[in-house]
């Protein structure tokens, strides 16, 4: 397949060269070429070809990068990647050593920030154009944000400081919930136009300068015009908060999105524009099932994405046990925060739908929610991935642990994720959880355990954490039957000489394989907290000497709580604590990155005889 214009397209300067009749060629051709790519490298698909053209029309009218262009989330910057210098490197995406799968900072000037986790846009928008302000600089800054993000706390908390301010910002919302539609079309269009433009500003402005002389005809306009706006557009709300609300308008339309922004690029203060699009526009299977196509593997086009019956991952683990648990116990209640197919609670929606929870993109609400749901003695499930619960932390502490509820956090993503990269890695979850009084942290070590142990959690009276990392494990069969661990206690998994391999979660097949060529002692030990103490100490005891294993940050870990085991005993004892380094490791492959950090059996093997040669 050719691309005659894209190819010419270089940077953002390229592409003004062009006239606005050649837009919607460069859409379908940038369609086309998205479409051959990421079908060859995976990655976020649907979200991508619903932005092709509001892409275009942003980079076409505004003086990126010197004004600021920032994602949210960064789901559907691939266009935005191709249009600005990295068409060529597009087959490295996500890889190691290739090009992020969300904007970054060091990868290019036009990525403004960098991003990965939602909500966060308006607000990072808001702070650059303050700068400019201050800095007496004419940019603009432009945050494009998701209906699904605007459903986050933080995108209200940035519309509502940003709305009382005086910055020239723009917020983009990226509306492809399809019940919107009908308001799509040549009446909103043409009102978007008029709402943008110069003269409508300037009749609106001097009109309130005349009405203010005669107050009660000027509150009788104000409220007649917000009326009339009220019948034709959703934009009260966004008016609320302090924006000039333009929209709804065709997101697919370059003609309505070039005229719009060039008329907004004139206006000042908070403007709040409204695009409807399409996931998947362009590709009919990604249409039609936008979830399915929203994250992908490699595909061919003409088939689509085929189901394949692949390894049984921990994700789809714990939302089986959820519906066997529920089954058994009626006081259970599923919680997401808009994540139900990524966590696994696709069955359980559809099972136990009066006790299914989408709390929508609000880490904060979910966990505070799920502790008022426990204070009337039902048993909350929160099922969140690692670097999510992150946002919650303070609810975690203080509606959570503080009031010692039994609330079951089941923890998706623990450790390295591979090709979303440090933004999504579960790098220290262990290390904020097990500080926190009350809390239970319980790290399997393969899927059977998994399963045991979200059934040891619940039956906990307090809050407790298991924690397990993305995709598959070693292949351990399930036992259908409920069975809980002894809480607290670890277990040796191999007896050996010389020194003790303590490991905690997913590293122990590699642990034992490394163990097996070294003849070391291997223990399960199950639990970040309670730590098994007196295994522990027996360990110390019959040997010269002790490693560490986990996959989490070796500060404050699983490794940390048992030296101060050892200390708190007076045992002085030799001690390598393995896990990640204190960096962010980037993305690629999870073997290649457990190889990286030195948590294969290689790497665990190396490790120990370098320390203890």
């Amino acid at each position: 397949m050719t691309f005659p214009l894209l190819e010419t397209i270089n940077n953002p300067a390229d592409l003004k060269l062009l006239e606005r009749r050649q837009l919607p060629q460069l859409a379908q051709e940038l369609r086309d070429y998205l479409l051959g790519s990421v079908c060859q490298t995976g990655g976020h698909f649907a979200s991508n070809l619903g932005a092709v053209e509001l892409t275009i029309a942003l980079h076409y009218v505004f003086d990126t990068p010197h004004d600021k262009l920032v994602w949210d989330v960064g789901h559907q910057s691939y266009p935005h990647k191709v249009l600005t210098g990295r068409r060529d490197r597009m087959d490295s995406m996500r890889k190691k050593g290739g090009l992020a799968g969300f904007p970054k900072r060091e990868e290019s000037e036009y990525d403004a920030f960098g991003v990965g986790h939602s909500s966060t846009s308006i607000s990072a928008a808001q702070g650059m154009a303050e700068a400019f302000k201050l800095k007496g600089e004419p940019h603009r800054a432009i945050a494009v944000i998701g209906d699904g993000a605007m459903t986050a706390g933080q995108a209200f908390e940035g519309l509502n400081n940003a709305g009382d301010s005086d910055v020239d910002l723009l917020v983009i919302l990226n509306d492809n919930e399809m019940s919107i539609s009908p308001n799509v079309g040549g009446l909103s269009n043409y009102l978007a136009r008029v709402l943008s433009s110069e003269f409508y500003d300037k009749v609106r402005k001097s009109g309130s300068y005349v009405l203010d002389v005669v107050p009660q005809i000027r509150e009788l306009a104000k409220k007649t015009e917000e009326h009339v706006k009220g019948m034709l557009t959703p934009g009260i709300l966004f008016e609320e908060f302090g924006f000039n609300y333009i929209g709804p308008i065709d997101g697919h339309n370059l003609d309505t999105l070039v005229a719009t922004l060039s008329n907004i690029k004139k206006l000042k203060g908070p403007q709040f524009l409204h695009v409807v699009t399409r996931k998947g526009e362009g590709y009919k299977l990604a249409v039609a099932d936008p979830t399915k196509y929203h994250a992908v593997t490699p595909f061919e086009p003409e088939n689509g994405m085929e189901s394949k019956a692949g390894k049984l991952t921990y994700t789809k683990i714990f939302g089986d046990w959820l519906c066997d648990m529920a089954a058994q116990d009626g006081r259970l209640v599923g919680i997401t925060p808009a994540m139900r197919e990524g966590s696994g609670l696709v069955r359980f929606a559809k099972e136990y739908p009066h006790r299914y929870f989408d709390a929508g993109i609000a880490e904060q609400h979910a966990v505070t929610f799920a502790a008022g749901l426990a204070c009337e003695g039902l048993k909350p499930v929160v099922a969140i991935y690692s670097t999510f619960l992150q946002r919650a932390y303070d609810q975690l502490i203080h509606d959570v642990a503080l009031q010692n509820l039994p609330v079951v956090f089941a923890i998706d993503r623990g450790g390295l994720v591979g090709a979303d990269g440090p933004t999504h890695a579960g790098a220290y979850d262990l290390s904020f959880l097990r500080c926190i009084p009350n809390m239970a942290v319980l790290t399997p070590s393969d899927e059977n355990e998994c399963r045991r142990m979200l059934y040891t959690a619940f039956r906990h009276d307090g809050p407790a954490a298991v924690r397990y990392p993305r995709g598959g494990g070693p292949g351990v069969a399930l036992v259908s039957e409920m069975q809980a661990i002894p809480f607290g206690k670890g277990e040796l998994r191999r007896s050996g000489q010389r020194g003790a391999v303590l490991v905690f979660g997913t590293p122990l097949a590699a642990a034992l394989k490394a163990a097996q060529t070294l003849d070391l002692t291997v223990a399960n030990m199950r639990f970040v907290k309670p730590l098994d103490e007196a295994l522990v100490l027996e360990l110390a005891q019959n040997h010269d000497w002790l490693v560490t294993v986990e996959e989490n940050a070796v500060m404050g870990g699983a490794g940390s709580a048992v030296l101060e085991c050892l200390a708190a005993h007076g045992i002085a004892k030799p001690v390598l604590q393995l896990g990640l380094p204190d960096r962010f490791v980037d993305h690629g492959e999870q073997a290649e990155l457990w190889a990286e950090c030195g948590l294969d059996a290689a790497g665990i093997e190396v490790a120990i005889k370098t320390r203890f040669a």
